[in-house]
């Protein structure tokens, strides 16, 4: 399952929240503001950069601030995820 992480101002993770429901793609959402050690692994993950949302699959992990589909449909395909049934 896709982990989300993402904060409660955040545009982009509301956004790609539709996205991935549009896609019936399950992902589990966690809040870097309420949980240190995930803000710290976002971190990890981003080069230093508190990068919300960012979506993490198996070995997989990318941010999509300034989100699109075509971002987001990238992502999803490079993590051997579906990404063809949604449509903008």
């Amino acid at each position: 399952m896709i982990t989300m992480y993402t904060t409660a101002w955040c545009s982009d993770c509301r956004a790609t929240k539709q996205a991935l429901a549009a896609l019936d793609l399950p992902y589990t959402e966690v809040d870097i503001e309420q949980d240190p050690s995930a803000a710290e692994l976002v971190m990890k993950l981003n080069n230093g950069k508190r990068s919300v949302p960012t979506l993490v699959y198996g070995n997989h992990a990318a941010s999509m601030s300034r989100f699109s589909i075509a971002k987001l449909k990238r992502w999803l395909e490079q993590a051997g995820l579906r990404a063809d049934s949604y449509q903008a």
